[in-house]
């Protein structure tokens, strides 16, 4: 969805307005032009350019939340994420809503910014597909319409916030983190790549297939798509799956990985050996 920025009688800075303080904005490259200049010390980083764009916080954050903002408006999209990534949020974008929905099926992202007007797949259908293949991932919606029929579709669609432009920063912060809290509470139902862990019925799935794994399997499994992307020293699997107080002298956990990849196939890739250190998931 198309948008520029604009700065409210209050002060704040604003997503898709028409116009920026007083000044008026004939063109969209313009007032960006005009945003950058005047919050330049606010923002990190450079613009990126191409489909896949990541990027990470300013600093080591434990409170930071990873959140993947689907946009097709690029420079709309860079500059916002380049205030999420300031405010230390690790922020990605994707610019339509195929490679959006690809990049958030992976299950490891805390949070999703999604238009609706998106080409490929709208917002709304993209929503949909995630909490039906059970991706619960948090979602807040943003568009340009304000009708209550909009904002009832978006909510029964899947999404947990609904904003609508323009909108200030300050709310959008506000709303990360409140949806951001919501990571508190460990999910019953954790993916990654494919691969589902169903931790209150203690079933694992690779797509259609269901995998049967004896209880320390799936416990290891677990523990370490919970800590998706961290890496695990084999002490601290010891201590968190076996309960050892101290590093015991075994290859228990090799052992075990060994019996996950095999397991799980093809998807067993997903437990990653970091040579000298331990395993951590995620490709």
């Amino acid at each position: 969805m198309a948008g520029t920025l604009d700065e409210g009688a209050d002060g704040r800075s604003r997503v898709g307005g028409a116009r920026l303080g007083s000044a008026s904005c004939d063109g969209r490259s313009s007032c960006l032009r005009m945003f950058v200049t005047r919050r330049s010390s606010g923002f990190g980083g450079g613009l990126g350019t191409g489909k896949d764009r990541g990027g990470s916080a300013t600093a080591c954050d434990d409170d930071a939340v990873r959140i993947l903002l689907i946009e097709d408006d690029v420079r709309l999209a860079e500059l916002v994420a380049r205030r999420l990534r300031a405010d230390g949020h690790e922020t990605e974008i994707r610019d339509d809503g195929l490679s959006g929905l690809e990049r958030a099926g992976a299950g490891d992202l805390d949070l999703l910014i999604v238009d609706v007007m998106l080409p490929g797949l709208d917002g709304m259908s993209l929503t949909r597909s995630l909490r039906d293949s059970g991706i619960e991932t948090p979602v807040l919606m943003l568009t340009a319409r304000d009708a209550v029929d909009d904002r009832v579709g978006g909510l029964r669609s899947g999404a947990d916030d609904y904003l609508v432009k323009p909108f200030a920063f300050d709310e959008l912060l506000a709303r990360i983190d409140a949806l951001g809290r919501r990571r508190t509470t460990p999910a019953d139902v954790l993916v990654l790549d494919g691969v589902r862990v169903d931790r209150r019925a203690r079933r694992v799935h690779v797509g259609e297939r269901e995998v049967e794994l004896t209880s320390k399997e799936f416990d290891l499994l677990a523990c370490l798509v919970e800590h998706r992307g961290q890496v695990l020293t084999r002490a601290q699997l010891k201590q968190l799956v076996w309960d050892f107080p101290f590093d015991a002298k075994t290859k228990v956990v090799d052992l075990y990985v060994h019996y996950l990849r095999r397991k799980l196939g093809p998807s067993g890739d997903i437990i990653r050996t970091v040579r000298g250190v331990g395993y951590a998931a995620g490709r």
